[in-house]
């Protein structure tokens, strides 16, 4: 079997690395893909967006199967290309993706077919959008519309910071076209989990939930980010009275709603669903849905990503039209996924650092995501997060420390990452490690 993965970060990298695992035989290619790929799979020097170039591929290489990683190829139609072709490919169409590229089209999905999330406002001007945050009052979250690599969200704490936002959207162009439109919306309290679902359109099996760090800084401190790390399994319930797996269970309701609202409309989702879920007290409520794998999410899943059905298989069955299997994919044991950024990210990170890298070690995966070789052959940075530290243990706690472990051995100059990636649920771990010991 030979497989096109689409993409050059550590989302792709760790893709490629699973189905590796699943099928040693297995023929991958990578378009562009980077340095920790490379020793998986051919890259062929083709863009993200030369969507004629990247079906020529296809084509010409006998590929039975395209994975596409970001979403900007999804957002200008490459599935719609490959499927006109005959081409078998994972991800969902334009019109379906918009549920992430229109940010606004999501929440008036939501808003209609009951799906619980925010209140929010869609505006274009200014002074509309400022009188908005004063009726929502501080806190207040403003977003993007459109697409803005996971920066486009904005947890504003006063109405100084909101009036900035809008400004620096609506009146700064800080996002280009994506932010000629954005969302003044209700903050909501919780803890917030990542759910993924791969699906036919109709069924779908669902992956373990995981949580993910956007701030710079520990203690969820600095700047929003892409993602500074991630980790599972994450047990928080939705409320005092409630449990992990009532959260599970509503939030099979909201991935079954929206697929079911998707298809309504004439856009029927297939591929991965991403949806972003606030545990509050009164159940999940969505903050946000994207139309493909998270980054960093995947790079912690997918090394504890178990049970009967294997992510090739699912894939393939999800390109082909065919049925999924019922039921939930199953983690193993936990994992904690820290990254390393770059000097002066996310504002202007610095490229061309030298890279060290320790040893290998058992149950430790690094993921490239912003790397290159340079003119001798060298590793060096070349993006704002440059690595994914993933390692795996019996608990969370543990994961970290083997995690942080490795990440302070890697060696770059300005590196920059978290030292509490799963904090809140090594909390939990030690509440409980003390329940049982003082039920003994």
């Amino acid at each position: 079997m030979r497989v096109l993965i689409i993409g050059a970060g550590g989302r792709e990298h760790a893709l490629a690395w699973k189905l590796k695992q699943e099928e040693p035989g297995l023929e991958l290619l990578a378009a562009p893909g980077n340095p920790g790929i490379a020793e998986l799979a051919e890259c062929v020097p083709v863009g993200i967006m030369e969507l004629d170039a990247l079906k020529h591929v296809a084509r010409e290489r006998s590929v039975d199967l395209t994975i596409v990683g970001p979403e900007a190829p999804l957002s200008a139609g490459i599935v719609d290309q490959f499927m006109a072709a005959g081409l078998d490919i994972f991800g969902p169409t334009k019109a379906a993706a918009e549920i992430e590229t229109s940010k606004a089209f999501a929440k008036q999905l939501m808003l209609e077919d009951g799906i619980p999330t925010a209140r929010a406002e869609m505006h274009t001007q200014v002074a509309a959008a400022k009188d908005a945050a004063r009726r929502f009052g501080a806190p207040v979250v403003i977003k993007a519309s459109g697409l803005a690599a996971g920066k486009g969200v904005i947890v504003c704490r006063s109405l100084a910071e909101a009036d900035e936002a809008i400004d620096d959207m609506l009146a700064g162009n800080r996002f280009g076209a994506a932010g000629t439109e954005l969302l003044v919306e209700e903050f909501m309290e919780g803890e917030e989990i990542s759910l993924f679902a791969i699906t036919n359109g109709t069924s779908f099996v669902l992956l373990p939930g995981l949580q993910d760090h956007k701030r710079l800084l520990d203690s969820d401190l600095g700047p929003n980010t892409g993602g500074m790390g991630a980790y599972l399994p994450v047990t928080i319930g939705t409320g005092p009275d409630r449990s992990a797996s009532d959260g599970v269970s509503a939030s099979h309701s909201v991935i079954d709603r929206t697929l079911r609202g998707l298809a309504s409309r004439g856009r029927p989702f297939t591929g991965l669903l991403y949806a972003g879920l606030m545990m509050t007290r009164d159940g999940p409520r969505v903050v946000e849905f994207n139309c493909r794998f998270g980054d960093p999410e995947t790079q912690a899943l997918l090394p504890v990503l178990g049970g009967e059905s294997r992510l090739i298989d699912l894939m393939l069955a999800v390109a082909k039209g065919k049925t999924l299997p019922s039921g939930s994919a199953e983690g193993q044991g936990a994992c904690v996924t820290t990254v390393l950024a770059a000097a002066n990210y996310p504002d202007s990170p610095r490229t061309g650092d030298i890279i060290t890298l320790p040893a290998a070690e058992e149950g430790i995966f690094v993921f490239h995501a912003g790397t290159s070789r340079d003119a001798l052959g060298r590793l060096v940075t070349a993006g704002g997060r440059v690595l994914a530290v993933s390692a795996t243990g019996e608990s969370v706690a543990i994961a970290q420390r083997r995690s942080l472990d490795y990440a302070r051995r890697v060696e770059f100059r300005g590196k920059q990452f978290r030292t509490d990636i799963g904090w809140r649920e090594i909390a939990r771990e030690r509440k409980q490690a003390c329940a049982r010991t003082s039920g003994n």
